[in-house]
């Protein structure tokens, strides 16, 4: 996920997953074998291993995936306190290039801690799966009716069907966040640790959130950095994040009422933006795109991937949707021409959406998108709207193995939370107000993802808490970087 909303840069039952745990001694045989990683970027000292996993953890002795793992051992071995795993986003995202990334960043961490890091079956996936998992159900749009959801639903499950049979890997059923959370404690095993210590980020806070579920007692400290709470259920996570899309559209209007340079400075930038997105849902504004070709852009397309919340260096992506918004009010729309129509594709791409769907990310029913739809305007004038996401996750054809439900938090420690004040706190903040004892740190300021950011005093917080175990004061704030 990135800021605020997520944009094209490209998601067995559980009352018998519940009653499991992985053979302890199966992890132990598979145990990884240490090597010096090799390849670019790799900091000094890596060192890389791989393990073994059941494809479908219902059927252990069925199908395996092989996980590549990587870790930088503790600089300061004698007084080494164990490992910290990694949970990478996405979801599809390689937590070993995560580490790779964040690694200078982390020394400090690093002096008490290996630093482990893998990539999970979501990221396997997105690198064998079939080409035509990629080929879109078809070019999302809102659903205005029960007759259109319906067909918006019997073309992705089409399309969702096509995918699974192309499939060799046996993964397309397999990639929700139970069956991650089980390779994630298959790590811990093989690593030796009786409990583990976790960075989470983005999406990973739905494995994390189910790891947390099923072992409890083999957590010594959780850290959630931007983290979505699918605990709650994807539609409450939106709501609380569109008064925050609110707050920061009336800082850029503010903004490009103070910046002459802002195509829209002089006028009622809000207002503007309005009336073009009524326009939009009207009479449609026919655009061409280099990569995604033609397409129409509605006023759902510009409620869902119009605005970056995001200023950008020299506030640079507000001055281009100025610009954008100015050309679309007169029949140019090119300015949100790839994003849109790109978003629109991606979203409706089988092989992306299967690492999610599961996750119980899609609407139940036409009925449910309506009253979701109401909910959305009223908090939100700018931005409300169906989400992408779930009209992607629309027709998913298989039962939902991890659905949004209460977490029991009964033998689980204070967790420690970061988050953009921007965008991200919201969630975050949702999630570890489930833990007692837990805090969420604010970053005032846009941005996604702290410590894969290099932000310091986020860093420094969870620092402390992992080593120590030490939380900050409730209500702690850190000041933009």
């Amino acid at each position: 996920m990135t800021t605020t909303k997520q944009r094209l840069v490209i998601g067995v039952t559980v009352a018998t997953l519940a009653g499991m745990t992985p053979p302890a001694s199966a992890a132990r045989d598979a145990g990884p074998a240490w090597r010096d990683c090799a390849g670019q970027g790799v900091p000094a000292g890596m060192q890389c291993a791989a393990i073994e996993v059941p494809v479908n953890w219902a059927e252990p002795d069925g199908p395996k995936v092989e996980l590549d793992l990587a870790r930088l051992p503790a600089t300061e071995p004698a007084h080494r306190i164990g490992s910290v795993l990694g949970i990478p986003g996405g979801p599809g995202a390689d937590g070993i290039d995560d580490l790779k990334h964040a690694a200078t960043d982390l020394a400090e961490l690093g002096r008490r801690f290996d630093l482990v890091a893998y990539k999970p079956r979501t990221a396997v996936w997105r690198d064998r799966m079939p080409p035509s998992c990629m080929k879109p159900g078809t070019s999302l749009f809102e659903p205005r009716s029960r007759k259109q959801y319906k067909a918006l639903a019997a073309a992705m499950t089409r399309a969702f069907e096509a995918c699974r049979k192309a499939d060799g890997t046996g993964l397309f059923a397999h990639m929700d966040s139970l069956s991650v959370a089980r390779d994630m404690d298959a790590i811990r095993v093989a690593l030796g640790e009786e409990r583990l210590s976790f960075m989470a980020n983005s999406y990973g806070g739905v494995p994390a959130a189910a790891y947390a579920r099923l072992f409890p007692r083999r957590i010594r400290a959780m850290y959630l950095d931007g983290t979505i709470n699918q605990v709650d259920g994807w539609r409450d996570q939106t709501l609380r994040t569109l008064p925050v899309m609110e707050r920061v559209f009336t800082r850029f209007a503010a903004w490009c009422a103070d910046t002459p340079a802002c195509e829209l400075h002089g006028q009622d930038a809000g207002a503007v933006w309005r009336k073009l997105v009524r326009d939009a849902d009207r009479r449609p504004i026919p655009v061409t795109s280099s990569k995604f070709g033609k397409g129409e852009l509605t006023g759902w397309h510009l409620k869902s991937f119009g605005f970056f919340g995001d200023p950008g260096l020299g506030h640079a992506r507000w001055l281009a949707f100025a610009e954008a918004v100015d050309k679309a009010r007169g029949g140019d729309g090119s300015g949100f021409a790839d994003v849109a129509l790109g978003n629109a594709r991606i979203w409706a791409a089988p092989g992306a959406l299967a690492m999610s769907c599961a996750d119980d990310r899609s609407y139940s029913g036409y009925a449910q998108l309506r009253t979701f739809r109401r909910q959305a305007e009223k908090v939100s004038p700018n931005f409300g709207t169906a989400s992408f996401d779930a009209l992607g996750c629309t027709g998913w054809p298989l039962p939902v193995a991890n659905p949004s439900r209460p977490l029991p938090v009964r033998g689980l420690p204070p967790f420690l939370g970061a988050g953009s004040t921007w965008g991200d706190y919201a969630w975050t903040e949702s999630f570890t107000r489930m833990i007692p004892g837990s805090v969420t740190v604010g970053y005032d300021g846009p941005g996604h993802v702290m410590y894969l950011s290099g932000k310091k005093c986020p860093i420094r917080h969870a620092t402390a808490y992992l080593t120590d175990l030490r939380l900050p004061e409730p209500g702690t704030t850190c000041p933009a970087e």
